[in-house]
């Protein structure tokens, strides 16, 4: 990164450097006064939210690219201000910087699509094919009790924050729990979460099913799904962390009487729809038989479109679809790593993006890594689409960064409160080591981001101004604990649920291709 020659004015001096062990501090540096400090005192000051910090990294990421020099106070779980280090010094005389050398200072990444209670089965995926919810995740989740369903889900918000996620888009638990013990969860971690409420109301998921059956109106408990949904969306109004949703498994899953209240329960609350949409061939043929549509056209027709309506996957869109998202204002979470491990299709992301169309990216609970998400989403649209038209560039890397950021927050409607560094803006960001082989020879930080970026250059993450996770450990619990308790309970989750897989281990495969007819067991 190229770094301003102006030297900051007289004041506090910086009185931390972000410094690991092997790394010396650079004391003929007149920008960046200072002494190295330990670790665990920088960690220390970090962890102190009594009062406004002033953090002076290498370089923040500003939507139009990295700015060096510049610097951010935190205060009160926001971003009070934002710019030249100098002025910031200048404006804030009584704040002594705290020097990050060889850090960047950038927005969390933000996963617009998740399934926290899935962590248990992730391996299970692999290798099968389309549909597997009804095969894996139905049986998995309905196993889960609320033990269970609460380190499961705190198992993914970890995995998640090591990622460098700060907010995380959960689609709705099938798992027979309160959704409070997930927003526990969640919170618990420290990660910011889009909390999705299951509202399905159509007979069991049946694919053979043609017609509709009679509406199921109410839930065992007796209320309505029109009455959990306000309930809902009322419970975590004022949660600092926990952001309310609503969700439908797929279309065919609700009547169209709840697909439309939904829609409009949530424009009015400020919140999202989320609802697989367009994601498998099945699917869509289903639609065409039942309503003679296809499922974003049959939402539509419904009037179930709109900014509220985040449609998850949207692999299979047509010209006319496309122009149905632009028209409407819907967004859409592209999962690029879901659709190479179970999907049909990848999404147009690069079509989304010059339609204008709202998307963020999403893991699908595939695997929570920030920076391979980036390079999934453009790698995806280089061999699926660059390649047969002569598109070197695919987006040109910044558009996977912003969408992976800012663009996920807008999708999930937060795109006021986080994924961007500015002033007023929840400080959810993250301290990125620049001096590793992959970034410190630097010519363009945010396509270097994109395809050399890695979990393990994220020094520290914070959500809501307050530091969660430090050189990959959870702040203020015992990750390694909780590992240790999933690994126990997952297996007693697997032992009970009646998962039904297509595919069998990748051992078993071995062996079977191994002595396979007419081949030589000698490689």
């Amino acid at each position: 990164m190229n770094q301003r020659t102006d030297a900051p004015p007289a004041g506090p001096e910086p009185v931390d450097n972000l410094e690991r062990p092997d790394r010396p501090d650079r004391p003929d540096d007149p920008r960046h006064p200072g002494t190295p400090a330990a670790p665990d005192r920088l960690r220390s000051q970090l962890l102190d939210t009594t009062g406004p910090l002033l953090l002076a990294p290498d370089a923040v990421l500003l939507p139009e690219g990295p700015a060096d020099g510049y610097g951010v106070v935190v205060d009160g779980g926001v971003f009070r201000a934002v710019g030249p280090l100098a002025e910031l010094r200048r404006t804030h005389p009584g704040l002594a910087p705290v020097r990050l050398a060889g850090h960047l200072l950038m927005p969390g990444f933000v996963d617009a699509h998740h399934h926290l209670t899935q962590s248990f089965g992730s391996a299970l995926a692999f290798g099968e094919p389309s549909e597997i919810f009804r095969r894996v995740w139905v049986p998995l989740e309905n196993a889960l009790d609320e033990e269970s369903a609460y380190v499961a889900a705190k198992l993914a918000a970890l995995e998640a924050l090591r990622g460098g996620f700060t907010t995380v888009a959960d689609a709705g638990t099938r798992a027979p729990v309160d959704v409070d013990v997930i927003a526990s969860a969640a919170r618990d971690a420290g990660l910011r979460c889009v909390l999705g409420l299951v509202c399905n109301d159509a007979p069991a998921e049946d694919p053979a099913r043609t017609s509709a059956a009679p509406v199921a109106e109410a839930t065992p408990g007796g209320s309505t799904v029109a009455e959990r949904a306000e309930k809902h969306l009322a419970r975590y109004a004022g949660d600092p962390l926990v952001h309310p949703s609503l969700a439908i498994s797929i279309p065919e899953a609700a009547t169209e009487r709840t697909l439309r209240h939904t829609a409009r329960l949530a424009a009015e609350a400020g919140a999202v729809v989320q609802i697989h949409v367009n994601e498998h061939l099945a699917g869509v043929e289903r639609s065409l038989v039942r309503h003679g549509l296809r499922p974003l056209e049959h939402l539509h027709r419904i009037g179930a479109l709109g900014p509220q309506l985040l449609a998850a996957h949207a692999t299979l869109l047509t010209p006319r679809e496309l122009t149905l998202l632009a028209d409407t204002g819907t967004a859409v979470s592209y999962n690029p790593v879901a659709s190479a491990w179970k999907g049909n299709a990848v999404a147009p992301a690069v079509a989304l993006a010059e339609r204008g169309i709202r998307f963020g990216l999403g893991t699908d609970g595939t695997r929570g890594d920030g920076f391979r998400l980036a390079d999934a989403a453009e790698f995806a649209q280089r061999l699926a689409y660059g390649l047969a038209t002569g598109d070197s560039s695919c987006g040109a890397g910044w558009t996977w960064l912003e969408q992976a950021t800012r663009g996920g927050a807008d999708a999930l409607g937060l795109g006021a409160r986080t994924g961007t560094i500015a002033a007023g803006r929840a400080a959810d960001f993250l301290l990125v080591d620049t001096e590793t082989p992959e970034l410190a020879l630097s010519w363009d930080l945010p396509w270097e981001l994109v395809r050399r970026g890695n979990r393990d250059q994220i020094s520290a993450v914070f959500v809501g101004g307050r530091l969660r996770l430090w050189q990959g450990a959870p702040v203020g619990w015992d990750g390694r604990a909780l590992v240790r308790r999933a690994g126990e309970l997952a297996r007693t989750v697997r032992e009970r649920a009646e998962v039904r897989r297509a595919h069998p281990t990748s051992t078993t495969a071995r062996a079977r291709a191994l002595t396979a007819p007419g081949r030589s067991a000698e490689r």
